[in-house]
């Protein structure tokens, strides 16, 4: 029904409508052995990091089969390890780069009339909501420049964590305003570390929006110095890490093992790219996300180097 650019561009596949599976070559022993085990146990069946056979050459992907129906099942296939001509590994999807260019335009009329209605307002707290709203529009606008032109994080240099927490706080707080309370429980002793202030301001909104839409009340952010954290299959001496924990409704069951796959989510009407782009964006830092959750209590904690990758 369906072909994402990924599974074309793996396949080499032409008139794959309606097609048999084995149009997908090599691949197809692995791919029916994962699409019986989803339609056995109707459960989503994942393969992190397979060495698959396409077109003839080993590639390196991530899996994921979900029965949908009797007679349909989705599978997504994302490539790891490529990398654009500059080195740089490619972002969560190509096909990105359209909305991205899309939301550019009406980004730009967005901070023109913030700027215009701070010029007609004298109240400072209506001016500085005003602020906020050109600061984010020039965030989203660089967010989708780095969509169109990916080229990894540009803008490293020494940041703060507790800074990019209290700005995400502002922006929730001004969102959901008495709806939720926001606590903080930080670590003064934390040092700068080195980052893309506007790419970790992304990722704690997105954990703390994903936090107001399951429901929470309550949100704090808390900071923490580690030591021997395992990030990524390596050990770092010493990592920063940021927990934005809520009481909302936690993560369901069936989406634990694949929530941070591009088009997952838990709400009908999620787009399931925020918690993609906020792991990759962890990951080009040399950090990660990961969280636990029941029912009433829920953290997701960011982790990143504290020294340079060199160092």
């Amino acid at each position: 029904m369906y072909a994402n650019p990924a599974f074309v561009e793996l396949t080499h596949a032409s008139g794959w409508r309606g097609a048999p599976l084995k149009i997908v070559g090599e691949a197809e022993p692995t791919l029916a052995s994962m699409i019986e085990r989803a339609r056995d146990a109707n459960v989503p069946v994942m393969a992190r990091g397979a060495d698959v056979m396409f077109g003839g050459a080993m590639q390196r992907v991530d899996i994921a089969v979900n029965n949908v129906s009797d007679d349909c099942v989705l599978i997504e296939l994302h490539t790891l390890g490529a990398t654009f001509d500059d080195g740089v590994a490619p972002r969560v999807s190509e096909s990105l780069r359209g909305l991205a260019h899309e939301v550019k335009n009406p980004l730009a009329g967005l901070r023109g009339a913030a700027q215009l209605l701070k010029r007609r307002i004298d109240d400072p707290d209506q001016q500085l909501l005003a602020d906020l709203i050109i600061s984010e529009a020039d965030r989203l606008g660089a967010l989708a420049d780095r969509l169109l032109h990916p080229r990894g994080i540009a803008n490293m240099r020494t940041v703060n964590l507790h800074e990019i927490a209290e700005r995400a706080r502002a922006l929730i707080g001004a969102e959901a305003g008495a709806e939720i309370k926001l606590d903080r429980d930080y670590d003064p002793s934390l040092p700068d570390i080195r980052g893309d202030a506007d790419s970790l301001l992304q990722i704690v909104l997105n954990l703390m929006r994903n936090a107001l839409q399951a429901g929470a009340k309550t949100i704090t952010v808390r900071t923490r110095a580690e030591h021997g954290s395992a990030v990524g299959g390596l050990t770092l001496k010493r990592a920063q890490r940021l927990d934005v924990t809520d009481d909302g409704n936690g993560v369901p069951d069936e989406l634990r093992e694949s929530l941070f796959m591009p088009l997952v989510s838990g709400r009908a009407d999620g787009t399931g790219l925020g918690l993609a782009l906020a792991q990759e964006i962890a990951h080009e830092h040399g950090g990660q996300i990961s969280f636990r959750s029941r029912k009433g209590h829920t953290t997701f904690s960011l982790t990143l180097p504290a020294e340079s990758r060199n160092g």
